[in-house]
């Protein structure tokens, strides 16, 4: 059964989508589920849903405050502790309903949200289990290695004339999340094929997903780092899936960042032959990566 559901998330209303298996009966292990840069919950979460149904886990997808259906403002704007504690608040909730189980919550991300669940998974000793995919584990390095040393000065100008601005006026800035042409328009992930996926997922999948954020949400990514955290996952089971051909995320940060992780039950999915937009664009890969996180959370919220 599906339904809409909304959470209080501190003074913010949060729209998610809460599905029960279509067969046994509760209450259900469950996998809170949150996306990435700009995500809305209707951007690949439903295919990752799907098999996690299969494997008779519930699922919890759910909008981040200022983006999609969830209320806050300024709209399009990335504040992840506050995306954190938006998490945070959506297993709270999950472990209110009488269809759950709130011993077998399992923690689900992808990309910036692929971060936020290794954060969260060592902070929130409620979270069971996790699957973290191809995450950002560090703002800078991925932006300074994305848009190289001059591109990143031109960045980092815009990041501080939006701070003088918003001091001067209160208004905050906004920055393309991606662009057709990044040689010529600043944006924060400067990657052709990065436009043209999302741009296709909105037309077809995720009509609420907008291509921008505002510039302070980058300001922030920048101070943004799983390395203090991933040092604390010491008994949570954690599957990280990486794309070996990752040059947004960066999978050699991504390996170093699950080489940290002390926890003896942790599994590195390696992805041959798969890039960080291919788990978008191509259904083949996103099976591969689906199923492994369906797999790895069934066993581990077993019963």
């Amino acid at each position: 059964m599906e339904r809409r559901v909304e959470f209080r998330s501190v003074n913010e209303t949060v729209v998610g989508t809460f599905i029960t298996p279509p067969h046994g009966q509760g209450p259900f292990a469950t996998v809170v589920m949150g996306g990435g840069w700009c995500y809305v919950k209707e951007i690949v979460m439903p295919h990752y849903a799907k098999k996690m149904l299969e494997a008779g886990l519930a699922v919890l997808m759910f909008d981040y405050r200022c983006l999609g259906e969830s209320g806050g403002e300024p709209r399009q704007h990335l504040d992840p502790w506050a995306q954190i504690e938006d998490f945070k608040n959506a297993i709270s909730f999950a472990t209110t309903q009488p269809d759950v189980d709130p011993n077998r919550i399992g923690a689900w991300g992808i990309s910036y949200g692929g971060g936020h669940v290794l954060i969260l998974g060592a902070s929130d000793p409620r979270v069971r289990c996790i699957v973290s995919n191809i995450p950002v584990v560090d703002g800078y390095d991925t932006m300074r290695r994305e848009h190289g040393g001059r591109r990143f000065d031109l960045l980092m100008k815009a990041i501080m004339e939006d701070r003088l601005n918003r001091f001067r006026t209160g208004q905050p800035g906004r920055i393309p999340f991606s662009a057709a042409d990044p040689d010529t328009t600043l944006c924060t992930c400067p990657f052709p094929t990065v436009y043209e996926v999302f741009k296709q997922i909105k037309e077809t999948e995720a009509p609420r997903h907008e291509n921008y954020s505002t510039v302070e949400s980058v300001e922030m990514l920048l101070s943004y780092t799983v390395f203090p955290y991933v040092r604390r996952i010491l008994n949570t089971p954690t599957l990280m899936i990486v794309a070996e051909n990752d040059n947004i995320t960066l999978w050699d940060r991504e390996i170093d960042a699950f080489n940290d992780i002390p926890a003896t039950t942790k599994k590195l999915e390696v992805l041959p032959d798969v890039s960080h937009m291919s788990l978008y664009s191509k259904m083949s890969h996103l099976e591969l990566a689906s199923v492994a996180g369906a797999e790895f959370m069934k066993q581990h919220l077993a019963a």
